[in-house]
């Protein structure tokens, strides 16, 4: 790609409203049987870099970039010099002399893809990170905007911790008008005090909410979608042994439905079934989840296309 064309996503705060609301948009139309293929990536090559484990995400990427036209090259934790102890600044100027998009899933600090991304040809793209996973939120905006035609004035129930896929959600979110975003979280366990600060100046900017509370109790009712994630963030562990003690009031069972009897059921996977939600819940009438799986692909087709200038 010719330097300048590139554009990084390393985090929702490299995109602008009016960037965002576009990616989420294009991921839609690219749900539609018409559009799940392309050529707008022909001729590019694509780098897919994964230190930690994934079944959706590194799909979700390889398969796009393959329908947009891409090739692509595969890495895995032990197959760069990295590991012999080549910088990451060397090793981004290098792949970026081959590469044209590298996919980064790295579940540490953000600041390594900063330098990966510090080179003028290779677009580097976040596909998580220990703070946030903002392709993730990309494609949960596209499947609400998918399932209701729209995004604004939505009422959203996050429950379980504030993992990085909760920060993405209530940073995107909140970026949109009338949307009440309500995150129910376990002692100790929430969103990271910047970002719910980030949130909810977003919030007030777009004219939308966002709360946070740490008990189940009181939980407002008229939701228009629940969310949890499972309770073992890939990459972490919990140095309290009673964590699970702690997360246990916070399990979506059916109950959550008395209140919003018409709201669907989003879950990132991969879920635990009796842990974070019910078996009745997710592979149940209510539930989006593997549809959310799906738009994974889509959202990724996008984000491709528009890091590479080419949507």
């Amino acid at each position: 790609m010719n330097a300048g064309a590139i554009r990084h996503l390393i985090s929702t705060h490299d995109l602008t409203d009016g960037e965002l609301t576009s990616l989420v948009e294009r991921g839609a139309e690219f749900s539609s049987s018409s559009l799940r293929s392309g050529e707008q990536l022909s001729g590019l090559v694509a780098g897919i870099y994964f230190l930690k484990t994934s079944t959706r995400t590194r799909t979700s990427f390889s398969a796009a970039a393959l329908r947009l036209g891409a090739q692509i090259v595969s890495f895995g934790p032990d197959d760069l010099q990295t590991n012999t102890g080549e910088t990451l600044k060397d090793t981004g100027e290098v792949l970026s002399r081959m590469l044209d998009l590298l996919v980064v899933r790295t579940a540490g600090d953000p600041a390594d893809l900063r330098v990966l991304a510090s080179q003028h040809r290779m677009a580097v793209i976040n596909a998580m990170t220990a703070d946030e996973h903002p392709t993730q939120a990309v494609a949960d905006l596209v499947t609400l905007l998918c399932h209701f035609g729209r995004i604004e004035d939505l009422r959203i129930c996050y429950v379980g911790e504030g993992n990085n896929t909760a920060a993405a959600l209530a940073l995107t979110l909140s970026r949109f008008k009338g949307v009440h975003l309500e995150l129910r979280t376990p002692p100790g366990y929430g969103l990271d005090a910047l970002v719910l600060r980030d949130a909810v100046a977003n919030a007030s900017n777009s004219g939308a909410t966002v709360v946070e509370f740490h008990t189940m109790d009181g939980a407002a009712d008229g939701f228009d979608a629940i969310y949890t994630t499972r309770w073992q963030t890939t990459g972490t562990s919990k140095p309290d042994p009673d964590w699970r003690n702690v997360f246990a009031p916070f399990q979506v069972t059916s109950a959550l439905w008395d209140k919003s009897p018409n709201a669907v059921f989003l879950h990132d996977l991969p879920a635990h079934r009796g842990e974070d939600v019910i078996a009745e819940v997710l592979d149940g009438p209510h539930s989006l989840a593997f549809v959310q799986a799906e738009n994974k692909m889509y959202a990724a087709m996008a984000v491709l296309a528009w890091c590479a200038n080419r949507h």
